[in-house]
């Protein structure tokens, strides 16, 4: 095959442990411990370290707040839907599923449809309003929010779900991240 023919390499390779920076291996030890395999994300975002670590530590941020999780992963999939993530996809609606979710508050999340659960759908709605306002939620939709039961600091930790998922949305979309073939029912 002449040399022209080859395919150019990827800025963004499938790493492993062998392969991956240095700073990215103890990290993606980790992961892959923890899942039973290395996610085809996490060994392409392996190329940053920091990027690795970073979105990983703000994961496990969210993951410790107040916020229930099924409020949790109604955020996270409503960036994934915005952001057209669809590893994102798949994993949270494996993750939803896991969580005994309701298949129709599944599938209007898929569809970025209003949600059948008014208090869910109040995460959903005040997660738009905080990306399309930049934050400056006026007082109704904060109020609004809180009306279902919601606090003051959900509030603030849904800032926090909309950082750490809209590095990894991005991020996937940035790399060509594949869905993994342990999601593809999912995706």
């Amino acid at each position: 095959m002449p040399a022209s023919a080859l395919p150019e390499p990827t800025p963004f390779p499938d790493h492993t442990l062998e392969s991956a920076p240095a700073a990215a291996r103890r990290t993606m030890a980790a992961v892959t411990e923890k899942n039973g395999y290395l996610p085809a994300a996490v060994a392409r975002l392996a190329t940053s370290p920091e990027t690795l670590d970073g979105f990983l530590r703000a994961s496990a941020a969210f993951e410790s707040t107040t916020l229930d999780p099924l409020s949790r992963e109604v955020l996270i999939m409503t960036m994934a839907t915005r952001n057209d993530c669809h590893v994102c996809v798949a994993m949270h609606t494996a993750r939803l599923t896991g969580l005994g979710a309701d298949p129709g508050l599944v599938s209007a999340l898929r569809e970025a449809r209003p949600l059948p659960d008014e208090r869910l759908e109040a995460v959903r709605e005040f997660t738009l309003a905080v990306l399309a306002s930049g934050g400056a939620v006026d007082d109704g939709t904060l109020r609004a929010f809180l009306g279902h039961g919601y606090t003051a600091r959900n509030a603030l930790e849904v800032v926090l779900g909309i950082g750490a998922y809209t590095m990894s949305t991005l991020a996937n979309r940035m790399t060509g991240a594949p869905v993994d073939a342990s999601m593809a029912a999912y995706a």
